[in-house]
């Protein structure tokens, strides 16, 4: 028997789910069924491969009221915002099927016997993390399928319903059995041995860098390809010629929606001096407007974070910043006062006066903090914004777009915004850079980490 898995409700602490998680005697059962399945999915013509994927995300779309409730019980996101995710994966998933034909069949070259056929790798096992889990599991899971590789599947233990209504839904949608299985477990150990199966053709995980630096210790004994999407610590530069008061909705947004709990978030906020104290008002009448509370409520637009231990976590980021001279600006507002008292909720705050001594310019905070930092040029904000050992995203905010552009260039990042944040684009590559990641999901190659190419090379005449 493998490890009981209890989900603990942000909002109350209380336990709300409890799953049986696998040992690993039947984790080696699993992906032994599905490379049996795989035999036999390989071989099924991309044109049904594609019927099923189609009306599996019918049955999802049919479903999102139910999936949204079901996300705000688990990881605490807001009820108001509950159905757009699930109506974003269709946005992605309706890109990634109008790509998949002319990605993945092989193409014979005219007038040779020389052609590359794109193949299948396998059976895969996809990881991923409980913040946005249909946005993220969307990325692997239809280009894993359309390819013809079989699945296992892994959600986090904080939202376990996700993988089973999604092994649920394909079933219903004609997907034969054991093409796509679902695992739960919440032990380390067993994810570190079954990445070291043989059977495992591919690992996609999205999650911590801490979780990424393990599987890949854990697979430096084979040769098997991993794909990561891993934290961020993404920065904001606001130049003097932007509009403060677009860019105060929009940053504000960006740092503190989910929580703060999203990979790609505003962590770090520069801002030229000569339109600091401008913005920060901006920033704090925005704030002003927001609800803190039960994300059961459709008036909320923040709720808890997902546990104790995050809770704790970003507190310590703000008392360190406050303890090495930063400033807390946060407007009052009278849901900040009196949050629940059972849930995880942290304040939004705004902290001005900060430097990069401090732990929260330095690392991922995954919570609804906006520290602002003054600087005295673009030159400055480079150096600052390039001075962190993530590079996910990162964005400039102004009115000169030729002046923006050449910021974006000297920026480490794997997707850059000029007036924009916090938005992976389904028809542009989702990569990061440094400790943010390795391999990439969406945009034109999203199809490329999912399959083996296989070079044909034919001589009919051999006088």
């Amino acid at each position: 028997m493998g490890d009981q898995i209890k989900t603990i409700s942000p909002s109350t602490n209380k336990v709300i789910f409890e799953t049986q998680g696998i040992s690993l005697r039947d984790s080696q059962n699993v992906v032994k069924a599905s490379t049996q399945a795989f035999s036999s999915w390989k071989n099924v013509p991309f044109s049904q491969r594609k019927e099923v994927v189609v009306k599996a995300l019918q049955l999802l779309q049919k479903q999102k009221n139910l999936l949204a409730e079901e996300l705000t019980l688990q990881m605490g996101r807001p009820i108001a915002f509950g159905t757009k995710e699930i109506e974003t994966m269709q946005k992605r998933a309706d890109y990634l099927l109008a790509i998949a034909e002319q990605s993945l069949p092989g193409q014979p070259e005219a007038g040779f016997r020389r052609w590359i056929e794109k193949e299948p790798l396998g059976p895969t096992l996809i990881v991923f993390v409980w913040n946005f889990p249909y946005l993220i599991i969307v990325n692997s899971l239809l280009p894993a399928l359309l390819a013809g590789n079989t699945l296992v599947l892994k959600p986090s233990p904080q939202t376990p319903l996700v993988g089973n209504r999604i092994a649920e839904i394909f079933s219903q949608a004609g997907l034969p059995k054991d093409v796509l299985q679902v695992i739960h477990s919440g032990n380390q150990e067993t994810l570190k041995s079954i990445v070291q199966f043989p059977d495992i053709k591919l690992i996609s995980f999205v999650g911590s860098t801490e979780g990424g630096r393990m599987l890949r210790e854990n697979t430096a004994s084979r040769f098997v390809p991993v794909n990561l999407e891993l934290g961020g610590n993404d920065p904001a530069y606001i130049r003097p010629d932007a509009d403060l008061k677009y860019v105060a909705e929009q940053v504000v947004d960006g740092a503190v929606f989910n929580s703060g709990q999203s990979c790609c978030a505003i962590e770090r906020v520069y801002v030229h001096e000569d339109v600091h104290e401008d913005f920060l008002k901006g920033v704090q009448k925005e704030l002003a407007q927001y609800k803190l509370g039960d994300p059961s409520d459709k008036s909320v637009n923040v709720g808890p974070v997902i546990s104790r231990a995050a809770q704790a976590s970003v507190n310590a980021q703000i008392q360190d910043a406050l303890t090495k001279g930063a400033l807390n600006v946060t407007p009052e507002n009278p849901s900040f006062a009196n949050p629940p008292a059972d849930g995880n909720y942290v304040v939004p705050t705004i902290l001005t006066d900060v430097n990069h001594d401090m732990v929260v310019m330095q690392e991922e905070t995954f919570g609804p903090v906006i520290p602002i930092m003054k600087v005295e040029s673009d030159d400055e904000a480079v150096k600052w914004m390039n001075t962190s050992d993530h590079g996910l995203t990162a964005s400039v905010w102004t009115k000169d777009l030729v002046a923006g552009e050449k910021l974006l260039k000297q920026l480490e990042a794997g997707t850059v915004f000029i007036n924009r944040c916090d938005y992976p684009n389904p028809d542009l590559a989702w990569t990061g850079w440094k400790n943010s990641g390795m391999g990439h999901t969406l945009g034109p190659r999203a199809f490329d980490p999912f399959y083996k190419l296989k070079s044909y090379h034919i001589r009919e005449n051999q006088g």
